[in-house]
């Protein structure tokens, strides 16, 4: 019986041990919590919501007081963000970011569990080589402000980028950074290593799906079977699109020398609704996504590139943003209704952490026989679309001659129009990938073919 007794002990003692390694495990999962919409629950549903799941951590894209009061005393670990447009008076004045700091910060740590601040957010995009200048003295002296407070090896800084800032991505192994950033991108990096801040980018295999709408890329970008594809730099086997692309931002990271800066996957989901000229949107097709993405994550397999652990990753989104422009896609990615009930069981509520997804992509969407085009948004102002106009005209290999006086694009001799012309060449130019058409989100892709009379928008065939 003793030996019974004991070994009963030791086998609960395992048991209690691995439960709560699998539970520590868990903390490399988490959400986007946007607020572009006007019905959503109180921040008290929320923060009860949340502790219902195995979600660790949640992103905010501001600094919302009665958020970060709500989750306070819960342990869950919070991002919190300053906007694009503070990020010049925040580079000027180190007033500002202590105010910043003093206003945000301070009342609600560490009952609120604050664990890093976002600097704006896919600045590097933006196409202003103002703000992107100003953007490293912004962090520099929120972490001035942070550590004058006693927080600066508690609270991280750091900025999100978008996947445009690599040049090349496929093969992974291949991963750069695009030249026109390098002097930027390399003192963003110097702060990320020397603070020990993570690099976090939005990698969407979705998006790259809507470039390439084959029944095997979607298999490939949801972690279904598929036949997989080689990096013919390394001859490993991808499996799914989220390790090639996540793999791609560490080669292009190893490849100027900074290995020790950690990734944190700051967006990725997939819509579950669209327009009924969107490829891919479909319940099927995000609850394989995001199902099996945190199935992936669970199992510690890593990447390829960072075997044996799982990357920090940050589900988009807790809920629907109804007031958001574009595609119906756009106002589609809520894992959970306003009434705090499933748009479908992605594996997150902490009584059904597996559920069965679909193994093979279910009613592909259309594909559109010709496009997409990238075109602006509407209520996209003329300032915003000159500065669209003037980054995509400097941009390496493009030819905006038919906009110029003479050119078959040049009338109607409007900005919106030369804009849109431009915005639609660079983003054919540059691989037709997703984050190409973005512009700081002026920017959409449209199946609708814009050319007209003697001006024809380039636009690749699908």
């Amino acid at each position: 019986m003793a030996i019974l007794s004991h070994n009963s002990a030791f086998f609960f003692l395992f048991f209690l041990l691995r439960h709560v390694h699998v539970a520590k495990c868990q903390s490399f999962i988490g959400v986007n919590y946007g607020q572009v919409a006007d019905n959503l629950p109180p921040p008290e549903a929320t923060a009860k919501l949340i502790q219902t799941t195995t979600i660790e951590k949640v992103r905010l894209y501001g600094a919302d007081p009665a958020m970060i009061k709500a989750l306070a005393n819960t342990g869950v670990g919070i991002v919190i963000g300053a906007a694009n447009g503070d990020i010049p008076v925040m580079a000027a004045d180190p007033n500002f970011a202590k105010s910043w700091i003093n206003s945000n910060v301070i009342p609600f740590y560490p009952a609120s569990n604050i664990v890093l601040i976002t600097v704006g957010n896919e600045v590097m995009l933006s196409g202003d080589r103002n703000l992107m200048a100003q953007l490293l003295p912004a962090m520099r002296n929120l972490q001035n402000a942070l550590e004058a407070a006693a927080l600066g090896g508690k609270i991280k800084v750091s900025t999100v980028h978008s996947m445009a800032v690599l040049r090349q991505s496929e093969p992974p192994s291949s991963g750069s950074f695009d030249p026109s950033f390098s002097d930027l991108l390399k003192g963003l990096l110097e702060f990320n290593s020397e603070t020990g801040s993570p690099f976090p980018i939005n990698p969407y295999p979705y998006f790259a799906y809507q470039s390439d709408p084959r029944p095997e890329t979607l298999a490939f970008c949801l972690f279904q079977p598929n036949s997989g594809r080689v990096d013919s730099g390394t001859n490993i086997k991808y499996m799914n699109m989220f390790d090639a692309q996540v793999d791609a931002v560490r080669a292009a990271l190893n490849s100027i020398g900074f290995k020790d800066v950690e990734i944190v996957i700051a967006e990725t989901g997939w819509p579950y609704k669209g327009d009924p000229n969107e490829v891919g949107p479909s319940v099927e097709n995000a609850k394989a996504y995001n199902g099996n993405l945190i199935a992936h994550l669970r199992s510690m397999a890593g990447t390829p590139l960072m075997p044996g652990k799982s990357v920090d990753t940050y589900l988009f989104a807790l809920y629907d943003e109804d007031l958001k422009p574009g595609p119906a896609s756009e106002r589609s990615f809520g894992l959970f209704k306003p009434d705090l009930t499933m748009t479908y069981d992605a594996g997150l509520l902490k009584t059904s952490q597996t559920p069965s997804t679909p193994k093979t992509p279910v009613n592909p969407s259309r594909k559109p026989k010709n496009g997409p085009w990238c075109v602006p948004k509407g209520g996209v102002s003329d300032t915003q679309l000159q500065t669209n106009l003037d980054y995509a005209c400097g941009f390496a290999g493009i030819d905006c001659s038919p906009i110029q006086p003479g050119g078959a694009c040049f009338e109607p001799n409007t900005i919106a129009s030369h804009a849109a012309y431009a915005m639609n060449l660079l983003y054919q130019t540059a691989g037709r990938n997703p984050w190409n058409c973005d512009f700081s989100q002026t920017a959409t892709l449209s199946s609708n073919n814009p050319s007209y009379n003697g001006c024809s928008y380039p636009g690749g065939s699908t």
